[in-house]
């Protein structure tokens, strides 16, 4: 399963990769303005700072609503770098924008994507992502984790090339399970990625084998 970081803030992205797992980076609109990051051109900057720190692909998102503005939009931030992925929202324009830029080889992210409905109709536009958000469904007592498992499912039976995005990942058991379900990448903040660093026993054997060591070198 890929890792990617779901954030806007460069030292965050620039921790994940010196960890050596990270393996791409999403954004939105909101995580723009958490950096204070405004205005079309500095946002356009700040994707191509992204891209200088990461290996892999980093989603940039249209914040446009209709067909036309899309692919002009999309186009444009595809330009900036070739890691670059155009995020797109699951709305009748968006699936058609999505299916323009597969024919003409622009990767995307079909955003904001709730059913398992939504996801077939992202595939079947040629999505190189789809990007299903779990935590959010979790928000409203639904069980996002059982969206991954349809999506997959359906996938898994016509051979869509799509890669499943487990989005808005809010701890490390959403990670655990996203991993243990089949999810191709998953995405969310930093502290989702470093709690699967840790575990008491760990901590406790740690210290016991350095306290060991201590004592050995004291004779």
């Amino acid at each position: 399963m890929k890792f990617f970081i779901d954030t806007a803030n460069l030292d965050q992205i620039k921790e994940a990769q010196d960890l050596g797992i990270l393996d791409g980076v999403t954004t939105n609109p909101s995580l723009m303005a958490k950096e204070g990051i405004t205005g079309e051109e500095n946002i356009k900057k700040h994707y191509q700072k992204i891209c200088e720190i990461v290996d892999g692909d980093v989603s940039a998102e249209v914040i446009s609503t209709t067909y036309q503005e899309m692919i002009k939009e999309g186009k444009a931030l595809a330009k900036l770098h070739e890691q670059i992925v155009v995020k797109v929202p699951m709305i009748k324009d968006g699936v058609k924008a999505i299916k323009y830029f597969s024919d003409n080889r622009i990767k995307t992210n079909c955003t904001l994507v709730f059913s398992a409905g939504q996801a077939l109709l992202a595939a079947k536009a040629g999505a190189t992502y789809v990007s299903p958000f779990i935590g959010r469904l979790d928000d409203i007592s639904t069980d996002g984790l059982s969206l991954i498992q349809e999506i997959r499912l359906i996938y898994d039976n016509y051979g869509f090339a799509t890669q499943i995005l487990a989005a808005s990942v809010r701890h490390t058991m959403h990670v655990i399970d996203c991993a243990k379900i089949g999810a191709d990448v998953m995405t969310g903040p930093l502290s989702s990625i470093e709690g699967l660093l840790k575990h008491p026993l760990t901590d406790i054997g740690l210290e016991k084998f350095l306290a060991d060591f201590k004592k050995g070198n004291q004779k």
